[in-house]
């Protein structure tokens, strides 16, 4: 389970970071860049990297089931896939 697995855990954190980072260079080009809650992704980002407070495992968890798959759609037909 994902809670237990620290791999999996800090797998998925960097992946959220490198996911904010690109969405952080895209919107610095492109302030309308048509990304929803691309500053919500970019402040996760950061907490994440910085460790402003403890992420917790239930953030994490709803990002992967309510945000990521939005962002994926999102994604897909910015680039026509």
């Amino acid at each position: 389970m994902y809670v237990n697995d620290t791999k999996t855990k800090r797998t998925v954190e960097r992946d959220l970071e490198i996911i904010g980072e690109a969405v952080n260079r895209i919107i610095k080009k492109e302030p309308e860049f048509p990304i929803s809650d691309a500053y919500q992704i970019i402040g996760t980002r950061n907490r994440i990297i910085h460790g402003y407070d403890v992420i917790s495992n239930d953030l994490i968890w709803s990002i992967l089931e309510m945000n990521i798959p939005k962002l994926k759609k999102e994604v897909t037909n910015i680039i026509g896939a």
